[in-house]
């Protein structure tokens, strides 16, 4: 048993959403393991898996990220 537990810091009117019970959180109410933001606003919050899911394909399909020449195209 830990004898100092390390509290979640966050400023009011943060949010989060929690990948280990699909919840959105106001403020980091669980383990930084479990969690996604901080969000502005909750409906940002909410689609959070939408919008990691946007951002990888965005990545996947992004010319700078791929072999160009036997380069990696990273700078």
């Amino acid at each position: 048993m830990a004898l100092f537990k390390r509290k979640t810091v966050g400023r009011p009117g943060e949010w989060f959403f929690n990948v280990e019970t699909g919840t959105v959180e106001e403020g980091p109410q669980s383990a930084g393991k479990n969690r996604m933001g901080p969000y502005a606003s909750r409906e940002e919050a909410a689609r959070a898996l939408e919008t990691a899911r946007e951002r990888t394909s965005e990545w996947e399909n992004d010319p700078r990220w791929h072999e160009k020449g036997g380069e990696t195209g990273r700078g």
